[in-house]
This record gives C-alpha cells, sequence and structure tokens, in this order.
C-alpha cells in the first residue's frame, strides 16, 4: 500500500510541474488555491521513509523462507521510483538533495554483480557509467563528510566486485578513508568494513596474496567478522549488551541477499595466510625472534597440534592446516588436494564467478611457495641442485623456477649463485648448521642470564656500604670510589668481549 501510495504521489507531482513543494516553504507562505501553487512538503523525506521501511521489513522476514523472496521481488519497484524521483529532482531540487536520492540509488546498486560488465570491462556499461556519474557528483557538490564518504565506499566496493583491482585501489588509498573511519558513525564503519572485505577477496582473485591477506587481517583477527559486518549478534557476547544495546544492534544488520559469505571470506584469509606464513616460518626456523605474521594462522595451527588424534579433513580449516603441513615439506600435489578437491569446490571455490580461473590460481601460487619453503628447508643438504629438475618436481617452467631462485638471492633469503651454463643453483653454505645455530641460541641466552646475575650481585653487595659512621666515612667513600671504578671497568671489558664475539660471529 506503501508504494501505491508513492507511486500516486509521484504521478501527480509529474503531471503538475507548476507547483512548487519544498521543505524551505513556511506554512503561512503556502499557496493551494491559485497558481502559483506552493506547498510546504519534501518529496524525498518520503521516499526515504519508504526505502527505510523496505529494508525494515527484509529484516523483520525470516532469511530462508519465499516470504522473504516475495518480499524482495519488490526491490525493482522501490528502485523504479527512486529513478522517478531522481527524473523530478535534478531540475528543480537543491544540490543537498540531489546528493541524497543519488546516493539512495547508488546503495541499491553498489553490491549487486553485472557479468556483462566483468566479461566486457572495456565496454562502456551502463551500470558502471551511472555510478561513475552520481559518485562524481556528490564528490564536487557534497558539503557533508557522511554522503561523500558512503558514496566512495560504495564504488570502490562495486569496482572490487568486479575484478577492477588496480582502480579500486588507487581510490581506497588516495581517500585516505583509513585514517578517519574510525571518527564515522556506526553504519559507515560497517560499510567501510565491507569494503575492505571486498578489496581483499578482488585481490585474492587477482593473486595479490599479500594485498588480500592485508586487507583481511583486521576483520579475521578478533573473531568477530559477523558483527563487523553487521550479518548477525555473536551468542557469546550477549551478556556484555544490555537489551536497548542490542535493539540497536538488530536495527543495523544487513538483509540477508547483501551478506558476504563468512565461511568463504574465513578460507581465503587463511589460504592467504599459509602462502605467506609457511616459507616465512622455513626461513627463520631457528630465529628466536621471528614474528608472526597472521596470529589467527598460528592458533589455528596450535588447535591442530593440540590434538591426541588427527584423522582426515573434514571442515574447511582442516583442509586448510592439513594442507600447511603439506607444504612445510614441499609436497605441494598434496597441499593443493587438500585446497582443492570435491568437498572445498562446493563450500568455497564455487561460489566465485569462473571458478576454474580462481583455481588455476591457487594452484600456481601453491606450487610456487612450495618451491621456497623447500629450498628454504632442505638447502643446507645439497651442495648444488638442477633447475630442470626443480622444474620436474614442482611442475612448473623452468623460467619461472629461475626467477623465483634469482628473486630469492637478490632479497639475500637464499645464500647460493646461480650457474647459467649449466642450469644448477650452487649453495655457498655460508649459514650455520642446525647444531650451531642451536649452539647460537644458547649461548645468548647464557650471556643474558650472566648478566641479569651479575646485576642482582651488585645490588645486594651495594646495600653494604650505606652504613654511615664517623670514623669511617672518608674510608667507605674511598672504597666506594674504588668498586664503582671497577665495575665500570668490568662492564666495559664485558661490552668489548660480546663485540668481538659478534664481529666472530658475523665473520664466521
Amino acid at each position: 500500500r506503501c508504494l501505491a501510495g508513492v507511486s500516486e504521489l509521484l504521478d501527480m507531482v509529474e503531471a503538475n510541474p507548476d507547483i512548487n513543494i519544498g521543505e524551505n516553504i513556511l506554512e503561512e507562505s503556502e499557496n493551494v488555491t491559485t497558481p502559483p501553487y506552493r506547498v510546504r512538503g519534501c518529496v524525498l523525506t518520503i521516499v526515504e521513509r519508504m526505502d527505510e521501511e523496505f529494508t525494515k521489513m527484509l529484516q523483520a522476514c525470516d532469511a530462508h523462507s519465499t516470504e522473504y523472496v516475495d518480499r524482495l521481488k519488490d526491490e525493482k519497484e522501490v528502485c523504479v521510483i527512486l529513478d522517478r524521483l531522481q527524473t523530478y529532482l535534478v531540475p528543480r531540487g537543491t544540490t543537498e538533495e540531489i546528493c541524497r536520492v543519488y546516493l539512495r540509488r547508488i546503495e541499491h546498486m553498489y553490491y549487486k554483480f553485472d557479468p556483462e560488465a566483468y566479461d566486457n570491462p572495456k565496454l562502456e556499461n551502463k551500470s558502471f557509467k551511472d555510478m561513475e556519474e552520481m559518485c562524481k557528483f556528490i564528490y564536487a557538490k557534497d558539503l557533508t563528510d557522511r554522503l561523500r564518504t558512503r558514496s566512495m565506499l560504495c564504488q570502490i566496493y562495486h569496482q572490487a566486485l568486479h575484478d577492477r583491482w588496480y582502480q579500486a585501489r588507487d581510490l581506497m588509498l588516495m581517500s585516505h578513508l583509513q585514517d578517519t573511519i574510525q571518527h564515522s558513525d556506526v553504519p559507515t564503519q560497517i560499510l567501510y568494513n565491507r569494503t575492505m572485505v571486498q578489496l581483499g577477496l578482488c585481490a585474492f582473485r587477482k593473486g595479490n596474496i599479500r594485498d588480500a591477506h592485508n586487507a583481511l587481517v583486521d576483520i579475521q583477527s578478533g573473531g568477530r567478522a559477523k558483527e563487523l559486518l553487521a550479518q548477525g549478534l555473536l551468542l557469546q557476547r550477549q551478556h556484555e549488551r544490555t537489551p536497548e544495546q542490542e535493539k540497536i544492534e538488530k536495527r543495523r544488520l544487513l538483509p540477508y541477499h547483501m551478506h558476504i559469505n563468512l565461511e568463504l571470506l574465513e578460507c581465503v584469509y587463511l589460504v592467504s595466510a599459509m602462502l605467506i606464513e609457511v616459507p616465512y616460518m622455513a626461513a627463520h626456523e631457528m630465529d628466536a625472534r621471528r614474528r608472526m605474521i597472521s596470529k589467527n594462522f598460528h592458533h589455528v595451527m596450535r588447535m591442530s597440534e593440540r590434538q591426541a588424534l588427527t584423522g582426515p579433513p573434514e571442515s574447511m580449516r582442516e583442509h586448510v592446516v592439513a594442507a600447511s603441513k603439506a607444504m612445510k615439506t614441499g609436497n605441494w600435489k598434496e597441499c593443493k588436494n587438500y585446497i582443492i578437491n570435491e568437498k572445498m569446490n562446493a563450500k568455497v571455490w564455487e561460489l566465485f564467478y569462473k571458478s576454474e580461473t580462481v583455481q588455476e590460481m591457487v594452484t600456481s601460487k601453491i606450487q610456487e611457495e612450495s618451491l621456497r619453503t623447500y629450498l628454504f628447508t632442505y638447502s643446507s643438504v645439497y651442495d648444488s641442485l638442477s633447475l630442470e629438475t626443480l622444474a620436474e618436481m614442482f611442475e612448473i617452467d623452468q623460467g619461472v623456477v629461475h626467477s623465483i631462485i634469482s628473486k630469492m638471492i637478490i632479497n639475500e633469503e637464499l645464500m647460493a649463485s646461480l650457474d647459467e651454463p649449466t642450469h644448477t643453483v650452487v649453495m655457498h653454505r655460508t649459514e650455520p648448521t642446525r647444531l650451531q645455530s642451536l649452539a647460537l641460541q644458547l649461548s645468548e641466552k647464557v650471556s643474558s642470564l650472566v648478566d641479569n646475575n651479575e646485576r642482582i650481585m651488585e645490588l645486594k653487595q651495594g646495600n653494604l656500604f650505606f652504613q654511615k659512621s664517623g670514623g669511617m666515612q672518608d674510608r667507605q667513600d674511598r672504597f666506594q670510589g674504588n668498586y664503582q671504578q671497577n665495575r665500570n671497568q668490568n662492564w666495559q671489558d664485558r661490552r668489548n668481549q660480546r663485540q668481538n664475539y659478534s664481529q666472530r660471529e658475523r665473520a664466521y
């Protein structure tokens, strides 16, 4: 009934363009009897309330019922009403009103995937063209930060959804939204979270694994992705909310058709973390100061190691954990079979548009990172390695193997050199063996333990010299001076010894 009433209202205002309608018209200056007619009111506000009620109705429906589908069919009519309102307001509305109606239209467009635009990115697509025109108008004319921020986030989301990675990334970086988003209202922060997630998924589909991990790490690190994306409330944190807060948060939840699949999101994050973290762990196995790139990934691995009995993987997480363990030994085929199989395809990969392309990209990344992990783990065993043999082992083109090893040598990750005539990698044997690395770690710990003990002894001995007595004062002062001088000399000697030890260690 509301849709019918709003449509009738638009019919009336379109049929009578001489009637001047606006919020700025005061009640005493209204004229409804003789032309020119002046009516106090705002058609835009009525349509905005209608759009909000439509969203509330979808929130109240069961997402898996036929009623939800029936109600969702009304969105087409809602979009038609917004188009008609835009046509009515553009010639006669204020700049603020035009920006508001543009944003309403953008918010109904940004999350919808258009296969035609994806397959033909060079063609002038209507949805992209309309989105760009409306966003540019808001950027230029809007005086408030909120509309500009929301329209920019919607445009980035729309670009990322259609795999326009560089345009979406550049727009996000130029906007500097990540510096100021914490000062925005909660719905805008939710939109920002959704946009970052979509950027991460886009980066993953394009093969930019590190960018995908960086975009998704903040959302996934706290285990609250469901709340941060406004796709539901966590039962574990129910006791932290008052009934009033819970009502407010439920009003912010997005309708089901706008949701991002959380299992897909977690799988992309864990696979990205695996491809970055496993080679890094292999390269810095004996480094005591090794930092964690992904805490969530390490937590999942630790939970798996605590299990007394490890059976075949069942859930998505277990598949990623099993793949990570296979990658640690350089077994890329086993790793790939754990990540890409019928169960994982049904749960994750087939949710992507053109899933075959994504699976091929994941397979190639697994091959490359398994090669790097193999070289980090077993380089100390070899005197030399044939590029041809490595290419056969990992089923990669020999040129790709050459480029990977060259990059590792340039970055000083692998102490080796390439012998071009024989196509071999010659190891330099400059790094300490496992036993030598453990011995160095032990010596560092013993040295720090000795230093701590000496400091404690000095503190205890220093208390003996604070007893003041008249006849002993001069002798005590002299003794303390000599003690201080000897202590400084001892510290200087130990510092020199440590420096000499560090120089010998570097030379070794």
